[in-house]
Protein backbone atom coordinates (compact mmCIF):
# COMPACT_ATOMS: atom_id res chain seq x y z
CA UNK A 1 0.00 0.00 0.00
CA UNK A 2 2.88 2.37 0.77
CA UNK A 3 4.43 1.63 -2.63
CA UNK A 4 1.09 2.32 -4.31
CA UNK A 5 0.82 5.59 -2.41
CA UNK A 6 4.27 6.54 -3.73
CA UNK A 7 3.21 5.86 -7.31
CA UNK A 8 0.08 7.96 -6.82
CA UNK A 9 2.18 10.82 -5.44
CA UNK A 10 4.24 10.73 -8.65
CA UNK A 11 1.07 11.08 -10.73
CA UNK A 12 -0.12 13.95 -8.52
CA UNK A 13 3.21 15.71 -8.95
CA UNK A 14 2.72 15.49 -12.73
CA UNK A 15 -0.56 17.38 -12.44
CA UNK A 16 -3.13 14.61 -12.86
CA UNK A 17 -6.58 14.63 -11.28
CA UNK A 18 -6.73 11.09 -9.95
CA UNK A 19 -9.25 8.36 -9.45
CA UNK A 20 -7.75 5.01 -8.47
CA UNK A 21 -9.53 1.67 -8.94
CA UNK A 22 -8.42 -1.03 -6.52
CA UNK A 23 -8.45 -4.80 -6.90
CA UNK A 24 -8.31 -7.24 -3.98
CA UNK A 25 -4.95 -7.98 -2.39
CA UNK A 26 -3.01 -11.12 -3.29
CA UNK A 27 -5.03 -14.31 -2.89
CA UNK A 28 -7.96 -12.64 -1.10
CA UNK A 29 -10.54 -13.89 -3.61
CA UNK A 30 -9.28 -17.47 -3.35
CA UNK A 31 -9.38 -17.34 0.45
CA UNK A 32 -12.93 -15.99 0.42
CA UNK A 33 -14.01 -18.78 -1.94
CA UNK A 34 -12.42 -21.37 0.34
CA UNK A 35 -14.27 -19.97 3.34
CA UNK A 36 -17.55 -20.06 1.42
CA UNK A 37 -16.97 -23.71 0.53
CA UNK A 38 -16.20 -24.47 4.18
CA UNK A 39 -19.54 -23.16 5.42
CA UNK A 40 -21.87 -24.24 2.59
CA UNK A 41 -22.20 -26.96 -0.02
CA UNK A 42 -24.71 -24.98 -2.09
CA UNK A 43 -23.97 -22.15 -4.51
CA UNK A 44 -25.75 -18.88 -3.73
CA UNK A 45 -24.82 -16.26 -6.29
CA UNK A 46 -26.13 -13.26 -4.37
CA UNK A 47 -24.23 -14.13 -1.20
CA UNK A 48 -21.07 -14.92 -3.18
CA UNK A 49 -21.21 -11.44 -4.71
CA UNK A 50 -21.68 -9.91 -1.26
CA UNK A 51 -18.67 -11.87 0.00
CA UNK A 52 -16.25 -11.37 -2.89
CA UNK A 53 -16.88 -7.63 -3.06
CA UNK A 54 -15.34 -7.20 0.39
CA UNK A 55 -11.83 -7.85 -0.96
CA UNK A 56 -11.82 -4.72 -3.12
CA UNK A 57 -13.52 -2.66 -0.42
CA UNK A 58 -10.70 -3.54 1.99
CA UNK A 59 -8.11 -2.47 -0.58
CA UNK A 60 -9.83 0.84 -1.29
CA UNK A 61 -10.13 1.80 2.39
CA UNK A 62 -6.56 0.73 3.17
CA UNK A 63 -5.11 2.71 0.27
CA UNK A 64 -7.08 5.80 1.31
CA UNK A 65 -5.59 5.47 4.80
CA UNK A 66 -2.09 4.99 3.37
CA UNK A 67 -2.47 8.09 1.20
CA UNK A 68 -3.59 10.21 4.13
CA UNK A 69 -0.55 9.05 6.07
CA UNK A 70 1.55 10.39 3.20
CA UNK A 71 -0.23 13.74 3.40
CA UNK A 72 -2.40 13.11 0.32
CA UNK A 73 -6.10 13.74 0.86
CA UNK A 74 -8.17 10.77 -0.30
CA UNK A 75 -11.62 9.25 0.00
CA UNK A 76 -12.63 5.64 -0.62
CA UNK A 77 -15.81 4.67 -2.48
CA UNK A 78 -17.78 1.46 -2.77
CA UNK A 79 -19.16 0.67 -6.23
CA UNK A 80 -22.57 2.01 -5.24
CA UNK A 81 -21.10 5.27 -3.98
CA UNK A 82 -19.04 5.60 -7.15
CA UNK A 83 -22.07 5.15 -9.41
CA UNK A 84 -21.47 1.74 -11.00
CA UNK A 85 -24.60 -0.12 -12.19
CA UNK A 86 -24.70 -3.58 -13.75
CA UNK A 87 -27.06 -6.44 -14.48
CA UNK A 88 -26.70 -10.08 -15.50
CA UNK A 89 -25.74 -13.29 -13.75
CA UNK A 90 -24.18 -13.35 -10.25
CA UNK A 91 -20.37 -13.11 -10.41
CA UNK A 92 -20.63 -12.12 -14.10
CA UNK A 93 -22.27 -8.69 -14.03
CA UNK A 94 -22.33 -6.47 -17.12
CA UNK A 95 -21.92 -2.73 -16.54
CA UNK A 96 -24.71 -0.72 -18.19
CA UNK A 97 -24.19 2.71 -16.60
CA UNK A 98 -21.57 4.68 -14.67
CA UNK A 99 -22.57 7.93 -12.96
CA UNK A 100 -19.20 9.48 -11.99
CA UNK A 101 -20.62 12.62 -10.34
CA UNK A 102 -19.55 11.72 -6.77
CA UNK A 103 -16.06 10.70 -7.91
CA UNK A 104 -15.76 13.81 -10.09
CA UNK A 105 -16.78 16.04 -7.18
CA UNK A 106 -14.16 14.45 -4.93
CA UNK A 107 -11.45 15.05 -7.53
CA UNK A 108 -12.62 18.65 -8.00
CA UNK A 109 -12.12 19.07 -4.25
CA UNK A 110 -8.52 17.96 -4.60
CA UNK A 111 -9.04 14.45 -3.26
CA UNK A 112 -7.78 11.20 -4.73
CA UNK A 113 -10.92 9.11 -5.25
CA UNK A 114 -10.13 5.49 -4.38
CA UNK A 115 -12.82 3.19 -5.80
CA UNK A 116 -13.46 -0.49 -5.09
CA UNK A 117 -13.26 -2.23 -8.47
CA UNK A 118 -14.75 -5.51 -9.69
CA UNK A 119 -18.27 -4.65 -8.51
CA UNK A 120 -21.42 -2.67 -9.18
CA UNK A 121 -25.02 -2.35 -7.97
CA UNK A 122 -27.85 -4.16 -9.76
CA UNK A 123 -31.45 -3.03 -10.27
CA UNK A 124 -32.44 -4.52 -6.90
CA UNK A 125 -29.78 -2.50 -5.11
CA UNK A 126 -27.64 -5.59 -4.43
CA UNK A 127 -23.92 -5.84 -5.08
CA UNK A 128 -23.02 -7.78 -8.23
CA UNK A 129 -19.42 -8.60 -9.14
CA UNK A 130 -18.06 -8.31 -12.67
CA UNK A 131 -16.16 -11.57 -13.20
CA UNK A 132 -12.50 -12.15 -13.94
CA UNK A 133 -10.60 -8.99 -14.78
CA UNK A 134 -13.42 -6.96 -13.27
CA UNK A 135 -11.15 -4.39 -11.62
CA UNK A 136 -9.59 -3.50 -14.99
CA UNK A 137 -13.09 -3.27 -16.46
CA UNK A 138 -14.08 -0.89 -13.65
CA UNK A 139 -11.05 1.28 -14.37
CA UNK A 140 -11.72 1.53 -18.11
CA UNK A 141 -15.45 2.19 -17.57
CA UNK A 142 -14.76 4.97 -15.06
CA UNK A 143 -12.17 6.53 -17.38
CA UNK A 144 -14.76 6.48 -20.17
CA UNK A 145 -17.36 8.14 -17.93
CA UNK A 146 -14.86 10.81 -16.82
CA UNK A 147 -13.41 11.35 -20.30
CA UNK A 148 -9.86 10.54 -19.19
CA UNK A 149 -6.98 8.15 -19.74
CA UNK A 150 -6.75 4.78 -18.02
CA UNK A 151 -3.35 3.68 -16.67
CA UNK A 152 -3.33 0.06 -15.51
CA UNK A 153 -0.37 -0.84 -13.31
CA UNK A 154 0.41 -4.54 -12.90
CA UNK A 155 3.29 -6.89 -12.10
CA UNK A 156 4.35 -6.93 -15.78
CA UNK A 157 6.24 -4.27 -17.74
CA UNK A 158 3.54 -3.94 -20.41
CA UNK A 159 1.97 -6.17 -23.05
CA UNK A 160 4.51 -8.72 -24.23
CA UNK A 161 4.76 -10.60 -27.53
CA UNK A 162 4.35 -13.94 -25.69
CA UNK A 163 3.99 -15.39 -22.22
CA UNK A 164 7.38 -14.95 -20.46
CA UNK A 165 6.77 -18.26 -18.67
CA UNK A 166 6.99 -19.96 -22.07
CA UNK A 167 9.24 -17.77 -24.25
CA UNK A 168 12.61 -16.74 -22.83
CA UNK A 169 12.89 -13.31 -24.46
CA UNK A 170 9.48 -11.87 -25.35
CA UNK A 171 9.37 -8.35 -26.76
CA UNK A 172 7.58 -5.57 -24.90
CA UNK A 173 5.19 -3.90 -27.35
CA UNK A 174 5.16 -0.09 -27.32
CA UNK A 175 1.76 0.21 -29.01
CA UNK A 176 -1.20 -2.01 -29.80
CA UNK A 177 -4.43 -1.12 -31.53
CA UNK A 178 -7.68 -1.90 -29.75
CA UNK A 179 -8.43 -4.59 -32.32
CA UNK A 180 -5.05 -6.30 -31.87
CA UNK A 181 -5.32 -6.22 -28.09
CA UNK A 182 -8.88 -7.55 -28.27
CA UNK A 183 -7.77 -10.44 -30.46
CA UNK A 184 -4.89 -11.30 -28.12
CA UNK A 185 -7.23 -11.21 -25.12
CA UNK A 186 -9.91 -13.37 -26.72
CA UNK A 187 -7.31 -15.94 -27.79
CA UNK A 188 -5.79 -16.37 -24.33
CA UNK A 189 -3.50 -13.46 -23.38
CA UNK A 190 -4.18 -12.53 -19.75
CA UNK A 191 -2.77 -9.02 -19.35
CA UNK A 192 -6.19 -7.49 -20.13
CA UNK A 193 -9.57 -9.17 -20.46
CA UNK A 194 -11.45 -8.72 -23.72
CA UNK A 195 -14.36 -6.97 -21.98
CA UNK A 196 -12.05 -4.19 -20.76
CA UNK A 197 -10.59 -3.69 -24.23
CA UNK A 198 -14.08 -3.66 -25.75
CA UNK A 199 -15.17 -0.80 -23.50
CA UNK A 200 -11.92 1.08 -24.20
CA UNK A 201 -12.45 0.72 -27.94
CA UNK A 202 -16.12 1.70 -27.82
CA UNK A 203 -15.37 4.96 -25.98
CA UNK A 204 -11.85 5.46 -27.38
CA UNK A 205 -10.23 5.46 -23.95
CA UNK A 206 -6.41 5.47 -24.25
CA UNK A 207 -5.16 2.61 -22.05
CA UNK A 208 -1.60 2.44 -20.73
CA UNK A 209 -0.34 -0.84 -19.24
CA UNK A 210 2.88 -0.72 -17.21
CA UNK A 211 4.63 -2.11 -14.16
CA UNK A 212 3.84 -0.99 -10.63
CA UNK A 213 7.41 -1.75 -9.61
CA UNK A 214 9.75 -0.66 -12.42
CA UNK A 215 10.50 2.71 -14.02
CA UNK A 216 10.07 1.55 -17.59
CA UNK A 217 7.79 2.66 -20.39
CA UNK A 218 4.81 0.36 -20.81
CA UNK A 219 2.36 -0.31 -23.64
CA UNK A 220 -0.21 2.10 -25.04
CA UNK A 221 -3.44 0.58 -26.35
CA UNK A 222 -5.06 3.08 -28.70
CA UNK A 223 -7.34 3.33 -31.72
CA UNK A 224 -4.54 3.29 -34.29
CA UNK A 225 -0.86 2.41 -34.01
CA UNK A 226 1.74 4.97 -35.10
CA UNK A 227 2.42 4.57 -38.80
CA UNK A 228 4.91 1.76 -39.31
CA UNK A 229 5.55 -1.14 -41.65
CA UNK A 230 7.61 -2.96 -39.07
CA UNK A 231 6.56 -6.00 -37.07
CA UNK A 232 3.37 -7.48 -38.53
CA UNK A 233 2.89 -10.43 -36.18
CA UNK A 234 2.67 -8.69 -32.80
CA UNK A 235 2.09 -11.66 -30.53
CA UNK A 236 1.96 -15.43 -30.17
CA UNK A 237 -0.57 -16.63 -27.63
CA UNK A 238 -1.87 -19.97 -26.44
CA UNK A 239 -4.91 -21.06 -24.45
CA UNK A 240 -5.11 -24.49 -22.83
CA UNK A 241 -8.27 -23.66 -20.86
CA UNK A 242 -10.49 -24.81 -23.72
CA UNK A 243 -12.03 -28.14 -24.75
CA UNK A 244 -13.18 -29.39 -28.14
CA UNK A 245 -16.77 -30.63 -28.53
CA UNK A 246 -18.14 -32.34 -31.64
CA UNK A 247 -21.80 -32.96 -32.43
CA UNK A 248 -21.71 -35.98 -34.75
CA UNK A 249 -24.14 -36.86 -37.50
CA UNK A 250 -26.40 -33.82 -37.14
CA UNK A 251 -29.26 -33.61 -39.71
CA UNK A 252 -28.35 -31.06 -42.38
CA UNK A 253 -31.55 -29.00 -42.32
CA UNK A 254 -32.17 -25.24 -41.86
CA UNK A 255 -32.49 -24.03 -38.27
CA UNK A 256 -30.54 -26.82 -36.55
CA UNK A 257 -27.49 -24.66 -35.81
CA UNK A 258 -29.63 -21.82 -34.50
CA UNK A 259 -31.49 -24.14 -32.14
CA UNK A 260 -28.30 -25.75 -30.84
CA UNK A 261 -26.42 -22.55 -30.11
CA UNK A 262 -29.52 -20.83 -28.71
CA UNK A 263 -29.78 -23.68 -26.19
CA UNK A 264 -26.15 -23.13 -25.26
CA UNK A 265 -26.59 -19.37 -24.97
CA UNK A 266 -29.43 -19.85 -22.48
CA UNK A 267 -26.88 -21.57 -20.22
CA UNK A 268 -24.35 -18.79 -20.67
CA UNK A 269 -22.15 -20.91 -22.97
CA UNK A 270 -20.31 -19.13 -25.77
CA UNK A 271 -18.85 -21.50 -28.40
CA UNK A 272 -15.73 -20.50 -30.33
CA UNK A 273 -14.09 -21.67 -33.58
CA UNK A 274 -17.29 -23.25 -34.90
CA UNK A 275 -16.53 -25.60 -37.80
CA UNK A 276 -18.98 -27.70 -39.81
CA UNK A 277 -17.86 -30.76 -41.81
CA UNK A 278 -20.01 -31.80 -44.74
CA UNK A 279 -20.98 -35.46 -44.87
CA UNK A 280 -23.02 -37.61 -47.20
CA UNK A 281 -26.56 -38.70 -46.53
CA UNK A 282 -27.87 -35.37 -45.25
CA UNK A 283 -25.74 -35.40 -42.08
CA UNK A 284 -22.78 -33.35 -40.90
CA UNK A 285 -20.50 -32.90 -37.89
CA UNK A 286 -20.26 -29.61 -35.97
CA UNK A 287 -17.15 -28.98 -33.90
CA UNK A 288 -16.39 -26.03 -31.64
CA UNK A 289 -14.39 -24.97 -28.60
CA UNK A 290 -15.71 -24.01 -25.17
CA UNK A 291 -14.08 -22.97 -21.92
CA UNK A 292 -13.21 -26.04 -19.86
CA UNK A 293 -15.13 -24.65 -16.92
CA UNK A 294 -18.29 -24.81 -19.07
CA UNK A 295 -17.67 -28.29 -20.48
CA UNK A 296 -20.06 -30.22 -18.21
CA UNK A 297 -22.95 -27.87 -19.01
CA UNK A 298 -22.05 -27.97 -22.71
CA UNK A 299 -22.08 -31.77 -22.82
CA UNK A 300 -25.45 -31.87 -21.08
CA UNK A 301 -26.96 -29.39 -23.56
CA UNK A 302 -25.46 -31.19 -26.56
CA UNK A 303 -26.57 -34.66 -25.44
CA UNK A 304 -30.13 -33.49 -24.87
CA UNK A 305 -30.11 -31.77 -28.25
CA UNK A 306 -28.62 -34.83 -29.91
CA UNK A 307 -31.51 -36.94 -28.67
CA UNK A 308 -34.07 -34.35 -29.78
CA UNK A 309 -32.79 -34.17 -33.39
CA UNK A 310 -31.67 -37.83 -33.60
CA UNK A 311 -28.01 -36.98 -34.15
CA UNK A 312 -25.37 -39.68 -33.81
CA UNK A 313 -23.83 -38.44 -30.55
CA UNK A 314 -21.40 -36.10 -28.83
CA UNK A 315 -17.63 -36.38 -28.33
CA UNK A 316 -15.19 -34.13 -26.51
CA UNK A 317 -11.46 -33.69 -25.98
CA UNK A 318 -9.87 -31.77 -23.11
CA UNK A 319 -6.23 -32.45 -24.08
CA UNK A 320 -6.02 -29.64 -26.62
CA UNK A 321 -4.87 -26.02 -26.78
CA UNK A 322 -5.21 -23.29 -29.33
CA UNK A 323 -2.13 -21.43 -30.50
CA UNK A 324 -2.49 -18.16 -32.40
CA UNK A 325 -0.42 -15.52 -34.11
CA UNK A 326 -1.92 -12.01 -33.98
CA UNK A 327 -1.26 -8.78 -35.86
CA UNK A 328 -3.19 -6.13 -37.79
CA UNK A 329 -1.15 -6.70 -40.97
CA UNK A 330 -1.68 -10.46 -41.24
CA UNK A 331 -4.49 -10.13 -43.80
CA UNK A 332 -2.11 -8.32 -46.17
CA UNK A 333 0.43 -11.15 -46.08
CA UNK A 334 -1.11 -14.26 -47.71
CA UNK A 335 2.03 -16.27 -47.00
CA UNK A 336 1.58 -16.05 -43.23
CA UNK A 337 -0.77 -19.06 -42.80
CA UNK A 338 1.46 -21.35 -44.87
CA UNK A 339 4.53 -20.25 -42.91
CA UNK A 340 2.73 -20.97 -39.66
CA UNK A 341 1.72 -24.45 -40.80
CA UNK A 342 5.23 -25.19 -42.04
CA UNK A 343 6.78 -24.09 -38.73
CA UNK A 344 4.45 -26.40 -36.81
CA UNK A 345 5.12 -29.24 -39.25
CA UNK A 346 8.85 -28.74 -38.79
CA UNK A 347 8.36 -29.32 -35.04
CA UNK A 348 6.28 -32.45 -35.69
CA UNK A 349 3.14 -30.78 -34.29
CA UNK A 350 -0.14 -31.99 -35.77
CA UNK A 351 -2.98 -29.50 -36.38
CA UNK A 352 -6.49 -30.51 -35.32
CA UNK A 353 -8.49 -27.39 -36.28
CA UNK A 354 -7.68 -24.15 -38.13
CA UNK A 355 -9.40 -20.76 -38.08
CA UNK A 356 -8.38 -17.37 -39.47
CA UNK A 357 -9.53 -13.77 -39.17
CA UNK A 358 -8.16 -10.53 -40.56
CA UNK A 359 -6.05 -10.24 -37.40
CA UNK A 360 -5.12 -13.79 -36.44
CA UNK A 361 -4.46 -17.35 -37.52
CA UNK A 362 -5.29 -20.02 -34.94
CA UNK A 363 -4.42 -23.71 -34.82
CA UNK A 364 -5.71 -26.25 -32.32
CA UNK A 365 -2.95 -28.66 -31.27
CA UNK A 366 -2.36 -31.22 -28.55
CA UNK A 367 -1.96 -29.44 -25.20
CA UNK A 368 1.29 -31.35 -24.59
CA UNK A 369 2.86 -29.54 -27.60
CA UNK A 370 1.39 -26.07 -27.08
CA UNK A 371 4.50 -24.56 -25.45
CA UNK A 372 6.70 -26.00 -28.23
CA UNK A 373 4.40 -24.42 -30.80
CA UNK A 374 4.51 -21.01 -29.12
CA UNK A 375 8.32 -21.00 -28.91
CA UNK A 376 8.77 -22.06 -32.53
CA UNK A 377 6.26 -19.53 -33.88
CA UNK A 378 7.68 -16.71 -31.75
CA UNK A 379 11.20 -17.45 -32.97
CA UNK A 380 10.12 -17.51 -36.60
CA UNK A 381 7.75 -14.55 -36.76
CA UNK A 382 9.08 -12.20 -34.07
CA UNK A 383 12.64 -12.99 -33.00
CA UNK A 384 13.80 -13.58 -36.57
CA UNK A 385 11.46 -10.91 -37.94
CA UNK A 386 10.28 -13.22 -40.72
CA UNK A 387 7.10 -11.19 -41.19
Amino acid sequence: MQDAAGVIRQYRDRGYRLSVIMSAMGDTADRLLEMANDVSDEFDGREMDQLLATGEQQSAALLALALKREGIQAQSFTAGQAGFYANGFPMEGRVYRVDPSAVDSAMDAGLVAVVAGFQAINDDGDIITLGRGGADLSAVALAAALGGECHILKDVRGVLSADPKIVKSPIKLDYLSYSECMELSILGAEVLRARSVEVAARYEVPVYVASSFAEEEGTWIVKNNPVSEGLVVKGVVNDDKVAKVVMMGVPDVPGIAGRLFSSMAEKGIGPEMIIQNNMRGGLNDRGFLVKKELLDDTIEVCRNFSRDVEAQGVSFNTEIARVSIVGAGIANHPDVPSRMFNVLAGEGINIDMIAATALAVTCVVASSRADDAVCALHEHFIEEGAV
